[in-house]
């Protein structure tokens, strides 16, 4: 089992001013069930509970110049810490946590949302298959603000269609399709060595040039397609509240 999960919680939070000038972003809070009463929990501490449902117990948490506050929360679980200085994007946060891989395959996780599931069948499509990664994609109506795929399918796995990824694009304004990559992934360690090799990038080191790299130097790397699930996404205003108004009714 994969033992090991990075997680990523060192950005602004912009879209989610003003609030996020005061409390990180990965503590901003949803709805859940706990002894039958409804309970408002950090979204971090969702993302820990989803990640240990299925095997993990070491967790890294990359965070920013205004960490401390997250710092402190979770500062009595063991978790280790590691900095991102400025945010140079999100390829960039998961380098910083090449030293706390030690060679061992990983969870990837954005601080900004939730899956309502697929957790455990990434788990065990990796297991069954050992890829150089695995992703949970998602169809959507404006696939040009996100990482997209152009993917084969493959037949199903674990009652989801399962999907051999052939190209990636990040943000493309002419989109292969509207498959797109959710903020949840499984690694191998080759991931660093393809992250320190994309070249030309502007800006930010976005993860999905890490996933081309690898494609491009002939890596295996599948997918599920997730369409029950959901992404219970706090990262702007407009999504927070269908979370909230989600995790209230449904969690």
């Amino acid at each position: 089992m994969i033992r090991k999960a990075v997680i990523t919680a060192a950005g602004k939070g912009s879209r989610m001013r003003y609030i996020t000038s005061v409390l990180p972003k990965a503590l901003l809070p949803l709805f859940k069930q706990e002894d039958g009463k409804k309970v408002m929990r950090p979204i971090i501490d969702l993302i820990m509970s989803s990640l240990s449902a299925v095997g993990v117990n070491n967790f890294c948490i990359v965070v920013g110049k205004h960490g401390k506050l997250l710092m402190d929360y979770l500062f009595e679980r063991g978790v280790t810490f590691v900095f991102q200085e400025e945010p140079k994007g999100f390829g960039d946060a998961v380098l910083r946590a090449e030293n706390f891989a030690c060679g061992e395959p990983f969870f990837v996780h954005a601080d900004d949302g939730v899956l309502t599931g697929g957790y455990s069948e990434a788990s065990e499509l990796y297991e069954e298959n050992k890829p150089e990664a695995v992703l949970l994609l998602r169809k959507v109506n404006n696939p040009f603000r996100y990482g997209i795929v152009k993917a084969e399918e493959k037949g199903e796995f674990r009652n989801h269609k399962l999907y051999k990824i052939i190209d990636v694009q990040e943000k493309p304004k002419q989109p292969f399709s509207d498959l797109a990559i959710s903020a949840v992934y499984i690694f191998k360690p080759s991931i660093f060595k393809a992250l320190k090799e994309v070249e030309n990038y502007d800006g930010e080191l976005e993860l999905t040039y890490g996933i081309k790299k690898i494609l491009d130097q002939g890596g295996e790397i599948y997918a599920i397609l997730l369409e029950k699930e959901k992404w219970l996404n706090v990262g702007d205003p407009e999504h927070y509240y269908e979370a909230l108004k989600y995790s209230f009714e449904q969690i």
